[in-house]
């Protein structure tokens, strides 16, 4: 079964298209305790009986009155109603991070001096099962009807599975402008991935994906014993796996306004990247709000901490190790700019970037900056891409 990254449903209406995003079909019938599968990645469930009314299969739909004038009215000419709750599942999601968008506009019950004007609506959202709107009433939030209401919030999926759910909890009119018309209502819904997720969609890695429980054993709860060094993006830890890797664990950090650009971009250039003089990458963990890139671990740190942590490093580079440290970091140019299958600019090739194994052999590092060079492009930009050069704790 596939994975998904997105979910778009116009609720009780529909196929239709508006601008990137096109909202799929939801014209079901949604009687009373009715679980309706309706595709392979989401599904919805009513339940409640409509006081006093006979209920019908268009009473679960509710139907505009008026002539809609804001934008994207093809989204509100319809609506999905329900007499006590109403829940969708959207199914086969990749975990991570997701917004979700929740569409409203009230569009049976009126504003004007009418009868039709005194019924009131009000029900409770949850998502994931935690209560995100309570004593909601569409027409009082928006300050009238047939005015289109959208409110985003942010959930995490772990097991594949985001649950929205609507419920009317007895509160508001039930017979007011008539019967059958209370109860939670939604317009339309919108689930989308973060960018993070997002971008890395159509990466064919070749590494392995870590979970933030493997990450948080190996490095002991990345403690700052373990710590081994620190750059523009995040700190980065020594941590050991349960079968005795050794690994180096890069922990972006959330203070970074450039984060996920630069870890994308990073795994994306190296992921499939194999030279001895570049750092292996072994894989990626995405979860909650973390995003970490697992490395092999290399024993003498970084060439900056080697030639400025003097006292506290006991490396000693003779001039026949500086040969053999500038040598390995020009294969290692060399091998980016013409030898491998994508030909990349690296742009911030600085000591702290270049790793030193245990037999000092140099590795290049960082590739967060990198970008593809396309060989008609004659001329490569001087401009400072990345920071000034840290030495490492």
């Amino acid at each position: 079964m596939a994975n998904y990254y997105s979910l778009h449903i116009n609720c009780g209406g529909g196929p239709i298209a508006i601008g990137k995003f096109r909202y799929e079909a939801d014209e079901g019938y949604g009687g009373e305790a009715q679980y309706v599968p309706s595709k392979d990645n989401w599904a919805f469930s009513t339940s409640g009986h409509f006081r006093d009314k006979n209920n019908t299969a268009d009473m679960y739909i509710a139907k505009n009155v008026s002539i809609l004038r804001m934008s994207s009215s093809e989204l509100y000419t319809r609506a999905r109603l329900s007499p006590l709750s109403l829940t969708y599942y959207a199914r086969c999601l990749v975990h991570g991070n997701y917004t979700v968008k929740l569409h409203f506009a009230e569009i049976v019950i009126r504003d004007n001096r009418s009868f039709q004007s005194l019924g009131r609506r009000i029900f409770d959202v949850y998502i994931q099962d935690e209560r995100v709107l309570k004593d909601f009433e569409i027409k009082k939030e928006v300050q009238g009807v047939d005015k289109e209401l959208i409110i985003q919030f942010k959930a995490v999926v772990k097991d594949g599975t985001l649950e929205i759910r609507f419920r009317w909890v007895g509160k508001g009119t039930t017979t007011a402008p008539h019967k059958g018309i209370y109860g939670p209502l939604i317009s339309a819904i919108d689930v989308q991935a973060v960018e993070i997720i997002v971008d890395l969609k159509g990466l064919d890695l070749q590494t392995d994906s870590f979970t933030l429980r493997q990450l948080r054993a190996a490095t002991n709860n990345f403690d700052s014993a373990n710590k081994i060094g620190e750059g523009g993006f995040g700190s980065v830890y020594k941590g050991e796996l349960l079968d005795g890797t050794i690994i180096a664990v890069k922990q972006l950090s959330s203070k970074s306004k450039q984060g996920n650009c630069e870890f994308v971009n990073e795994i994306g250039m190296i992921s499939g990247l194999q030279h001895k003089n570049l750092v292996k990458l072994y894989g990626c963990c995405i979860e909650g709000n973390q995003l970490l890139l697992v490395y092999e671990y290399l024993e003498n740190n970084s060439l900056a901490y080697a030639l400025f942590g003097s006292e506290t490093s006991s490396l000693m580079l003779d001039w026949a190790i500086r040969q053999k440290i500038c040598v390995g970091i020009a294969r290692g140019l060399v091998f980016l700019h013409e030898e491998s299958a994508l030909r990349i600019v690296h742009r911030d090739i600085k000591a702290t970037n270049v790793l030193l194994d245990k037999d000092l052999n140099a590795k290049i590092s960082d590739f967060g900056l990198a970008k593809l060079c396309e060989e008609e492009n004659t001329h490569i930009s001087t401009r400072i891409a990345g920071t000034m050069s840290v030495s490492w704790a």
